[in-house]
């Protein structure tokens, strides 16, 4: 009888055993996967039944948050001017996990369970309230949001300004965008069918044409080869190098043309200030030759190339939110390195990039981290963190900012007037790069920064499949964010 009550014993104590180990399996190393299933109906009610913080602009718009309703999920994520604010905020659905914008990087904050809230959570279990959510404060500026939105109007495009002593990004447009309202309804078949629509095709609406979407950055990127040049000593502002009418690509047949007279330069010679100034491509093909592919690969890396850039978030709050890593081809030959040194061929940057290279000039060679969120709060309005500018790298030296700035400053007085503004110095640099078929079509950039002699704001404009110049796509654009901007 022992015999059998003991093998009965020791049954019960494994099946206790097992049950303890699956419940720990379940409730602590699996718990993240089964709160995030999308099956898992409890997990949904969860969050959407939570009081969500709001997303707001740096004065207070609100831009995000959360409206109480009467249906089983008691509160509604709603966007005010959802279209205006979609790159920055991203969507809250019923359907797709917060997967890009503040609602995912932040998303642990903004549903009230991030470990920083714990005391939160605490107090209101304690007094019976309703358990809310962190409000996340951002650095962008509506006003120059809106300007930068309603510029690049129907155009497929993307135009992005950062504060240059801080990093702190003042507006993020993509266009064309979508109404994150149309996913955040609680109908089911709706959300459904509005995010089929929206994600379908390589133009969709929710990609951020700012951070996701790589472009050749065409003459913007001459910037970047005129500080490697720089750097190393050998150059000057009046520095002659080769240039002249055509230059053929080493190895190849292929010539190179220049779409300016003045971009010849004179017997075969010009200035490195008047190539900058005039965008000339043999002067510039030939001295990205010169200064080898090491050179420049390295100074595009210090400005940020080859990295996935996190613009906000960390996995203890959601999922971060990132820019694709611009690109320069690693150990090109001659003839595509001619190419890359132009912003052509295997050379890639998305706009947030090349506003940072913009911004890197304007901060003498400093390059900062970008950043989009000034602060987060708890609802009791205490402050949890702030942001601290912090600098990415030391990119070039301020000698070699300031001789940038000045070869910049002349694309404006000298090649392209129509950019000034009065009473303030602009430093700028156009870009025309030639994509689709037979070169058939334009991206038309521009980057820069004002004022000049104290720069307050870089700024970078990409127009996608225009049929003008850079200076003249997406120039106006440009002009028009630096006199809202510095009007204020």
């Amino acid at each position: 009888m022992n015999k059998y009550l003991r093998q009965l014993f020791t049954a019960v104590v494994a099946l206790f055993v097992i049950l303890g180990l699956s419940s720990t399996i379940i409730m602590a190393v699996r718990a993240n996967a089964l709160n995030n299933d999308p099956r898992n109906a409890r997990s949904l009610y969860h969050q959407l039944g939570a009081y969500r913080g709001a997303i707001l602009a740096s004065d207070g718009t609100v831009m995000a948050k959360s409206e109480p309703v009467n249906d089983a999920f008691k509160y509604l994520r709603t966007y005010s001017n959802g279209p205006l604010y979609a790159p920055v905020t991203g969507f809250f659905s019923i359907n797709q996990t917060a997967d890009r914008g503040l609602e995912a990087s932040r998303s642990m904050l903004l549903n009230g369970e991030a470990d920083s809230l714990i005391w939160q959570r605490a107090k209101a279990m304690l007094t019976g309230t309703t358990n809310q959510g962190a409000s996340i404060e951002t650095s962008i500026d509506p006003k120059l949001q809106q300007v930068a939105y309603d510029q690049l109007g129907t155009r497929d495009g993307a135009a992005v300004a950062i504060e240059v002593n801080t990093g702190r990004i003042l507006a993020m447009v993509s266009t064309p965008s979508s109404d994150p309202n149309k996913l955040a309804t609680h109908d089911t078949k709706a959300a459904s069918q509005a995010y089929n629509e929206l994600s379908a095709g390589q133009n969709s609406p929710l990609i951020n044409r700012a951070t996701s979407q790589l472009y050749p950055p065409g003459s913007t990127f001459k910037t970047i080869v005129a500080s490697a040049a720089l750097e190393t000593g050998d150059y000057q502002t009046d520095t002659k190098i080769p240039a002249g009418a055509s230059y053929t690509l080493p190895g190849t047949a292929t010539q190179l043309p220049n779409a300016e007279a003045q971009a010849d330069g004179v017997n075969g010679q010009i200035s490195l200030q008047e190539a900058v100034a005039w965008s000339s491509n043999t002067a510039f093909a030939q001295l990205g030759v010169k200064l080898g592919a090491s050179k420049v690969s390295d100074m595009a890396t210090k400005l940020g190339f080859g990295s996935t850039i996190t613009i906000d978030g960390t996995e203890s709050t959601g999922t971060p939110m990132t820019a694709t890593a611009s690109t320069f081809p690693s150990d090109p030959t001659d003839d595509k390195l001619a190419l890359a040194s132009i912003g052509q061929g295997d050379t890639t940057a998305t706009p947030l990039q090349m506003a940072m290279v913009a911004q890197a000039i304007a901060n003498n060679g400093k390059l900062m981290q970008p950043t989009l969120v000034d602060r987060v709060r708890a609802a009791d309005l205490t402050v949890l963190s702030q942001t601290k500018p912090q600098t990415m790298a030391n990119a070039f030296s301020k000698d070699s900012a300031d001789k940038l700035t000045t070869m910049m400053e002349s694309v404006v007085s000298e090649a392209n007037p129509q950019l000034a503004i009065d009473g303030i110095k602009v430093a700028a640099k156009t870009g025309t790069a030639q994509i689709g078929t037979d070169n058939s079509a334009i991206d038309g950039w521009v980057i820069g920064f004002a004022p000049a002699d104290d720069p307050q704001i870089a700024v970078a404009v990409l127009v996608h499949n225009t049929d003008v110049y850079g200076s003249l796509a997406a120039g106006p654009i440009m002009r028009a964010m630096m006199q809202e901007a510095l009007q204020q």
